[in-house]
C-alpha cells in the first residue's frame, strides 16, 4: 500500500509542482504549548488570494495547538467584526472558552472589539513577535499547508478546464 501511495504521488503532477523542498534534516520534537485540547488557539489570515466566485479574497483560520485542528472561514474583507465573530461562533461556541489566543499584530486582530470578547469571556489574547511570523508557528503552518492545498484544487480545476475546452474544440 505504501508503494502504491509513493507511485501515485510521483505521477500526480500537481502534487509534483507544488510539494515542499525541505533543506533541513530533521531536528529534535519540541513540547506542545497547551496542555489540553482547545485551551490555545493560533489566528492569522490567509491572502490576499485569487477572487472566489463569491467574492471571498481571505481566510482567516484558528489552529489548536494541542490536536493541531484547524478552523477557517473564507472572507470578502478582513474587518474587526468579523474576526470576533469568527471567534466568537467558530471557537467559543463550539469548542469551549480558550485559555488564550496567540494573534499577530495586525489591526483587524489585536483591537478594542478583541479585548472586550477577551474581557467577557475570560481568556487571554497573547500577541506574537511584530515582523516575526514565525513566533505564532503553527499557524503561520496552517496558512503554508491551506494555500498548498489550494494552489493544488485551482491548479487540477484549470487542469480540467482546459481539457475540457480541448474536447469542445
Amino acid at each position: 500500500m505504501v508503494k502504491d501511495c509513493i507511485d501515485y504521488a510521483r505521477r500526480c503532477q500537481a502534487c509534483q509542482f507544488h510539494a515542499n523542498l525541505i533543506h533541513q534534516p530533521p531536528g529534535p520534537l519540541h513540547p506542545t504549548v497547551a496542555p489540553w485540547p482547545f485551551d490555545a488557539w493560533g489566528l492569522d489570515v490567509v491572502g490576499s488570494l485569487m477572487k472566489s466566485s463569491g467574492g471571498h479574497l481571505y481566510t482567516l483560520a484558528a489552529t489548536d495547538y494541542f490536536s493541531k485542528w484547524a478552523e477557517a472561514v473564507p472572507l470578502k474583507e478582513v474587518k474587526k467584526e468579523n474576526v470576533a465573530d469568527f471567534i466568537r461562533t467558530h471557537i467559543i461556541y463550539r469548542y469551549g472558552v480558550p485559555r488564550y489566543i496567540i494573534i499577530d499584530n495586525g489591526k483587524p486582530l489585536c483591537n478594542s472589539l478583541i479585548d472586550k470578547l477577551c474581557q467577557n469571556f475570560g481568556f487571554k489574547q497573547r500577541n506574537s513577535s511584530m515582523y516575526y511570523a514565525a513566533a505564532n508557528g503553527l499557524a503561520e503552518a496552517f496558512n503554508k499547508t491551506l494555500w498548498n492545498l489550494l494552489k493544488k484544487v485551482v491548479a487540477k480545476s484549470k487542469h480540467d478546464w482546459h481539457e475540457r475546452i480541448g474536447e469542445a474544440l
